[in-house]
């Protein structure tokens, strides 16, 4: 069992709910994480400022990134850290720097795909839209249009005789761009000014905007026994609110005396990790290495400590994997069945595909031991292309020891996704006893 006490359990996933619906965008997730640190007594701090190396919790925004860190009295420069991993984005449909366009009585709004989003599963929705308006004096903005905004409709069977023998085929370019109103009046601005007006902004105020659409179709339980939670961007939601948890839990434990902390517990959650990692913002840039080491450094830590200080650290990188679909088991390993409600994966590829080895298994196993927790293992099918996290590029980028996990779901970049309604607070209790130490 933890000893920290915090034990997580249903609540946790009905909190999951409200933060998967608050949270339309990487923007309003870093937001929403920093308000629950902040209640923890976490503050934040400017990268343009000097840090000092008093203890206590501390957190860095940039963009749709956070990185948090908590450090306990006594922490010597070289003391390692111990790293829970993730990301803030979703696949999803984002607006273009020219938004405005229509034709034939139908206004639309011009969007571009991120990510791998799997296309069908934002057809004929309803659509809000959300994400971070820049401001004339460079301050941001966030907005977020919570109800049916736009759609995306799809082509009537009668106009499509074939799509039931040989299947839905959709061109990125011109079967996506959502209708949000008629007329054939388009003129360059509406879409922006809308957003002005929601925002309170007066015209004109917004000179950039970085915008996505979302299901408004709030999280739910589903089931009989309501054992499943059906909910939007749980890829990687699911592990950003659950290590945010977990780093509040164990800074209030520590800060109550309950527990001594071997290691400073930090939160990674990058931004654009389903375009590749390679941004300011990314698993693949310096924001990690830069805050790790700046907080050696400002405990009066030299070089030599950095190194030691790497050399200890452990990073567990929290993804969602694949639960074994029943529809269409045959893609998946014959020997490996991760299934919802069993438990976090570990998350395993020998091509690196996944950071884990066979000493980080041992390091979640024993997590998950001290936590009571049950523990799955995923592999890919030999058949079948490995998918990828940020789990290799933080192992490679700053030298640490990384491990991959994550919970296990179906329909993993839909719009909308699928858990089992326990796997969220069981991980949660993993990672308290991961970063415990």
């Amino acid at each position: 069992m933890c000893s920290t006490g915090a034990r997580f359990d249903r609540g946790h996933t009905d909190d999951l709910m409200t933060f998967l619906a608050a949270c339309p965008s990487p923007y309003h997730a870093v937001a929403n994480a920093a308000e629950r640190l902040e209640k923890a007594g976490f503050r934040q701090v400017a990268e343009t400022d000097a840090w000092d190396g008093t203890s206590g919790g501390r957190y860095v925004l940039r963009g749709g990134a956070i990185v948090a860190w908590y450090v306990p009295e006594g922490a010597e420069p070289h003391t390692p850290f111990r790293v829970i991993g993730a990301h803030t984005d979703s696949p999803n449909l984002r607006v273009k720097p020219l938004p405005d366009s229509g034709a034939h009585g139908w206004r639309q709004v011009a969007v571009e795909v991120y990510g791998g989003p799997l296309l069908n599963s934002w057809l004929d929705r309803d659509l809000g839209l959300a994400g971070r308006l820049t401001l004339r004096d460079g301050s941001t903005r966030l907005v977020n249009i919570d109800r049916p905004l736009l759609r995306v409709p799809q082509l009537a069977i009668h106009l499509d005789r074939t799509v039931s023998s040989d299947g839905l085929k959709l061109d990125k370019q011109r079967h996506l761009q959502p209708i949000w109103g008629l007329g054939n009046d388009v003129r360059d601005g509406d879409l922006i000014a809308f957003l002005e007006h929601e925002a309170g902004l007066p015209a004109g105020e917004v000179t950039g905007w970085d915008l996505m659409t979302h299901s408004v179709e709030a999280p739910a339980y589903l089931g009989r026994d309501k054992e499943l939670v059906a909910g939007p961007r749980m890829d990687n939601l699911l592990s950003v609110h659950a290590g945010t948890a977990a780093l509040v839990a164990i800074a209030t434990a520590d800060a109550a005396g309950d527990v001594t902390l071997p290691s400073i517990p930090v939160l990674a959650a990058f931004d654009h990790e389903e375009n590749g990692s390679q941004s300011d913002t990314g698993a693949d840039g310096p924001l990690l290495g830069s805050v790790l080491e700046r907080s050696v450094f400002a405990r009066g830590g030299s070089y030599e400590d950095r190194a030691r200080s790497f050399a200890g650290t452990i990073c567990l990188s929290s993804d969602t994997g694949h639960a074994v679909h029943p529809n269409y088991a045959e893609r998946h390993d014959p020997t490996h069945h991760p299934r919802a409600g069993g438990g976090p994966i570990l998350k395993v590829n020998v091509n690196n595909r996944y950071a884990t080895d066979g000493s980080g298994r041992a390091v979640f196993a024993a997590a998950c031991e001290k936590a009571g927790v049950p523990l799955q293992s995923f592999v890919s099918n030999n058949s079948m292309p490995c998918g990828t996290t940020i789990g290799p590029i933080t192992a490679a980028r700053h030298g640490i020891k990384t491990v991959d996990i994550g919970v296990a779901i179906l329909s993993m970049h839909s719009a909308r996704e699928l858990c089992g309604a326990d796997d969220p607070f069981l991980l949660a209790n993993a990672l308290v006893a991961f970063v415990e130490g």
